[in-house]
């Protein structure tokens, strides 16, 4: 009986708008063009990722100018208060203004600080330059597709005009060339100091910052530590093997012969 009346009552239902994303009904490039707009979610879910698992500080301090880019586009907004195209055509929405647009601006700054670590942070140190360079070359023109796409979809979708997503674009990308000095030049010496914290020890916060190749020297380890531990592996298993075989050599030596008569 109190669930019927539950059912019942009138109750307004209302979406978690951060993840709702509006297009034409029967547009298969606006439903497409739609799951490319949310791109920009899935990079905070996958900073929020790597700080969890990894703990490294310049991944921390890349999170903390998304989040620095993202309060100044809310004031950006909030001053200019440009409107939306096509006002009412979404239903759906945090803020009624449209001058920036947040998702153009967010990553943009993205992209344009991971062109400037992969090219200037990230170093040589194998003799594979020739490789190495073609897939900093091939990931960046991924990630300039990527850009240009979701910038494109929020025009697409109608939420936003050209001029905003330009500035929007621009204000990210100046956002993230300031952000990445500041990093590189200000906080990078001081990450030493902030490691040797004992909070940070005890959240197992790390400073990778004087290694020029994280990824060729995480790959390194790991491949020299599970060798280490499958020749530990192995060389239990052979003395488990061995140790019940010796055993019973030994308590054959040890048993008394009969003399003949």
């Amino acid at each position: 009986m109190a669930l019927e009346e539950e059912c019942s009552a009138p109750t307004r239902w209302r979406a978690i708008s951060l993840t709702h994303v509006e297009f034409a009904e029967d547009d298969l490039t606006g439903h497409l063009l739609a799951y490319v707009s949310l791109l920009p979610i899935a990079i905070l879910v996958g900073f929020v990722t790597l700080i969890v698992f990894k703990r490294e500080l310049h991944t921390i301090s890349f999170f903390g100018g998304l989040t620095l880019n993202e309060g100044v586009n809310w004031m950006l907004k909030h001053i200019l208060r440009e409107p939306r195209p096509c006002a009412g055509a979404h239903s759906m929405l945090k803020t009624d203004y449209g001058m920036p647009s947040n998702h153009s601006q967010l990553i943009w700054f993205f992209v344009v600080y991971f062109f400037l670590f992969l090219y200037l942070r990230m170093h040589q140190t194998n003799n594979a330059r020739c490789v190495d360079l073609l897939w900093r070359h091939i990931l960046s023109i991924v990630l300039l597709g990527v850009a240009l796409a979701v910038s494109y979809s929020r025009v697409y979708l109608l939420y936003h005009t050209w001029s905003q997503v330009v500035y929007g674009g621009v204000t990210g990308s100046a956002i993230g060339m300031v952000w990445f000095f500041i990093t590189q030049e200000l906080l990078t010496p001081l990450f030493p100091k902030i490691a040797a914290w004992p909070v940070s020890e005890y959240f197992l916060v790390r400073d990778t910052s004087l290694i020029p190749n994280i990824l060729w020297f995480e790959y390194t380890v790991t491949r020299s530590e599970a060798r280490n531990r499958q020749r530990k592996l192995g060389t239990k298993l052979q003395t488990r093997m061995w140790s019940p075989q010796m055993s019973k050599y030994c308590e054959g030596l040890k048993a008394p012969t009969s003399r003949p008569g």
